[in-house]
């Protein structure tokens, strides 16, 4: 399927089993119900939330068994199934045996573009291990300043098929797509597309870490006009070189460094293409200042270039590069500057929830009294404590996981400082500050970049964000 062609199905009298409620799961069964589909919901959990979510999809004449997210309906011609549902589960083995196909919720709405009669938007799509919803935003906000109709969505909370079938008509989209997704996404075909970079992760889901690159490396199937990797990460270009596109498709890199020709670098604090230009040999065009990014941390500067070469594969102006760069506020917990009490600067970087994110943090800034720790999700931290051991004034360590960290101190930083706060309570993080205020010089950086999940002391990553700017802000009253 071409990267414009759209999927005519129809719908009517086919029997569709959504797996799993929730942000995808509910506007999908909407979706192929209104198309005619005999749709069925099944979803693991049983509780209060979805048994409401159930009620309003029953009302609609919309099947949903509870409780029960294995058995495959005797019906089923097809699954659909939110992202984060594993394919080991029993449900996909029966659909496999069964000769039943299983998409995700991007592929159904690949599949639906275009289908009302609109000529579908084309999507430039972003993936890689960190720095995905960033540089998706920071597209957005560049096709915007361009002039352009555009949406970020995806993977970045904001539902693909409402996008894709809501009364909003769009020039573009900017598409963040997880691992997970693409893996359920076998037809997808982007004008263009970007790899960030590929570090171990999620590999309990995807079995291994050629398993998990494989994933990622489906965004490039079929794109049009740019492949778009990391040239300092060679599995991304890998990727592309691995890749099945159509003639003409280009591989263009990026780079913090000197870029060369068909790249995106950095020369003298400009960003600039090599790739997008008349004489790629010979010519370069400036798009921006290293001091439009916002913040100018080397790993943010490196999605900007990302953001940049897929907007220029698109046919953007290098003004509008520079225009929605400026304009672009990152969303909270990224690297985010809370307060300076006494001379340190506070950074809340709770996003960072893997080592690869968090390495990118500690490199941003030196020196730093490190606050670390949580759900390791089976990682190892040597190779992150080994890179950062120059820069560490002192570290403090919270969560389930700790010790893992701690021990790889011992081993590459023995000389470093370490609090082991053995606590889970809600006061916790407040300790932990004011553990790091005690360890902190005037001209440091207390960085809260946990290198792991946050579930075991926390809600959410931006739960643990929260509490650690309250208790800046509580150290700051105190101090004042």
């Amino acid at each position: 399927m071409g990267s414009q062609e759209v999927s005519n199905v129809d719908w009517r009298g086919k029997h569709v089993t959504v797996a799993g409620l929730g942000v995808s799961g509910i506007p999908a069964a909407r979706a192929l119900h209104e198309r005619g589909a005999l749709v069925t919901v099944v979803n693991d959990g049983d509780d209060e939330r979805s048994r409401a979510q159930a009620a309003e999809l029953e009302a609609h004449g919309i099947t949903v068994r509870l409780g029960d997210g294995a058995t495959l309906p005797g019906s089923t011609e097809l699954v659909v199934t939110a992202p984060g549902w594993k394919p080991d589960k029993p449900l996909f083995l029966a659909a496999a045996e069964a000769g039943v196909p299983v998409w995700g919720d991007v592929e159904l709405a690949w599949r639906l573009r275009g289908q009302d009669g609109r000529e579908p938007a084309p999507w430039l799509a972003v993936t890689g291990t960190n720095g995905k919803t960033t540089t998706v935003r920071m597209l957005a906000s560049i096709l915007s300043a361009a002039g352009l109709r555009t949406a970020a969505v995806g993977n970045i909370g904001v539902s693909l098929l409402d996008a894709v079938l809501g009364d909003e008509t769009y020039d573009v989209l900017a598409v963040e797509l997880s691992s997970y997704q693409l893996h359920w996404a076998p037809s997808l075909r982007a004008h263009s597309a970007a790899v960030l970079n590929l570090a171990p992760d999620h590999l309990d889901w995807h079995g291994s870490m050629a398993g998990y690159a494989a994933d990622k490396g489906r965004i490039y199937e079929g794109n049009s006009v740019a492949c778009v990797y990391n040239a300092q990460d060679g599995a991304t270009e890998d990727l592309v070189r691995g890749a099945d596109v159509e003639e003409g498709c280009r591989a263009i890199g990026f780079t913090l460094g000197t870029p060369g020709p068909s790249q995106l670098g950095v020369v003298d604090g400009i960003l600039v293409d090599r790739a997008f230009v008349t004489n790629r040999q010979k010519q370069a065009q400036e798009l921006a200042e290293v001091g439009d990014v916002d913040p100018p941390a080397p790993h943010n500067i490196a999605n900007a270039l990302a953001a940049a070469a897929l907007a220029r594969a698109y046919g953007v102006p290098p003004t509008a590069v520079r225009d929605g760069l400026r304009a672009f506020r990152p969303d909270a917990h990224r690297i985010e500057h809370v307060a300076d009490v006494a001379g340190v600067t506070y950074i809340d970087d709770s996003k960072a929830t893997n080592t690869h994110a968090a390495e990118a943090s500690l490199a941003s800034y030196d020196p730093i009294v490190w606050i670390a720790g949580g759900l390791a999700k089976g990682a190892t931290f040597d190779e992150l404590v080994t890179g950062a051991a120059k820069r560490l004034r002192g570290v403090v360590l919270i969560g389930a996981d700790r010790a893992l960290i701690r021990e790889a101190l011992a081993r590459h930083a023995p000389e470093v400082p370490v609090v082991d706060l053995d606590r889970t309570d809600t006061g916790a993080m407040s300790a932990a500050v004011g553990e790091a205020a005690r360890l902190a010089r005037p001209g440091d950086t207390v960085l809260l970049a946990p290198a792991c999940a946050s579930m075991d002391m926390f809600v959410n990553y931006n739960k643990r964000g929260e509490a650690f700017a309250d208790a800046v802000r509580q150290l700051a009253d105190d101090s004042a």
